[in-house]
């Protein structure tokens, strides 16, 4: 864990321009005003039990609705069940209500909340909001810009209902717990900008963390990632998510992500 937080020192140490724009985490700044986001986010992940890999497809809409409020809808489908059925759906809503704007640099923090309905089955301790479980969240968000570098962490609560008729397995006193992220990352290319048609190139490794407050069980995943911004409108990102403490129980904690993301700008 030392030479973990000594490479992300490094990272961020580094501090020349950057985006803010992580594959695993939302920063605290929001997507421009009256703009539209699409996403397909695809997740490839390895079941311990069956030895198979589990797909699951959540098609993504996002909603800029002003510079300080953004909300997002996304649909939950999977193979997991044997066959790749729709399994239910989330809202995310942030609120940004800090900003301080300096030369070359600016600080941001934001109070989100999700709210999900999964109708699949429940198969771990763990609470996972994107495509496991039904419940609720709610956090805050910071993200610092230096230059080329983005740094951001978040502290949210969870607490996970019944999916349908399907009743959470692990007792009344383990539906709720605590999510916690440090992301990092550093714009590599362009090295100086000459149009908006350029394409970025961003690097970045971000932790996602989760404790049970009934039982105290936590796991702690390492998440590296690269991402391709193009025309200022496409987005493609590819990452790796990897546990390094796995002590809350989950069927599949590792595994690939793959996101498309196009923005539509001033539609209104």
């Amino acid at each position: 864990m030392k030479k973990l937080l000594l490479v992300l020192a490094v990272i961020a140490g580094k501090v020349v321009h950057g985006q803010e724009l992580f594959v695993f985490t939302e920063p605290a700044s929001n997507m421009a005003a009256r703009s539209v986001g699409l996403r397909l986010n695809n997740y490839l992940m390895h079941d311990i039990h069956t030895r198979k890999n589990n797909y699951h497809l959540l098609p993504e809409v996002m909603w800029g609705i002003s510079k300080k409020i953004m909300v997002h809808g996304e649909a939950f489908l999977s193979n997991r069940e044997n066959s790749f059925v729709a399994e239910g759906g989330s809202v995310y809503l942030k609120y940004r209500f800090l900003s301080i704007d300096e030369v070359h640099n600016h600080f941001r923090m934001a109070a989100f909340g999700r709210a999900s309905y999964n109708t699949g089955g429940i198969h771990q301790m763990a609470i996972d909001f994107f495509g496991h479980n039904s419940g609720y969240e709610g956090g805050v968000v910071a993200t610092q810009l230096i230059n080329k570098v983005a740094i951001s962490g978040s502290v949210s609560t969870l607490h996970v209902t019944d999916n349908g008729e399907e009743k959470f397995l692990y007792g009344d006193k383990n539906r709720t717990a605590v999510n916690y992220t440090l992301s990092v990352g550093k714009l590599l290319l362009p090295k100086e900008y000459t149009s908006y048609s350029q394409t970025n190139v961003n690097l970045m490794v971000e932790l996602l963390g989760q404790s049970n407050t009934g039982t105290g069980a936590r796991y702690l995943d390492i998440a590296p990632a690269i991402q391709f911004i193009v025309a200022s409108r496409m987005r493609i990102d590819l990452g790796y998510r990897y546990p390094l403490v796995d002590e809350l129980h989950r069927i599949a904690p590792k595994g690939y992500v793959f996101k498309l993301e196009y923005n539509l700008f001033n539609l209104y």
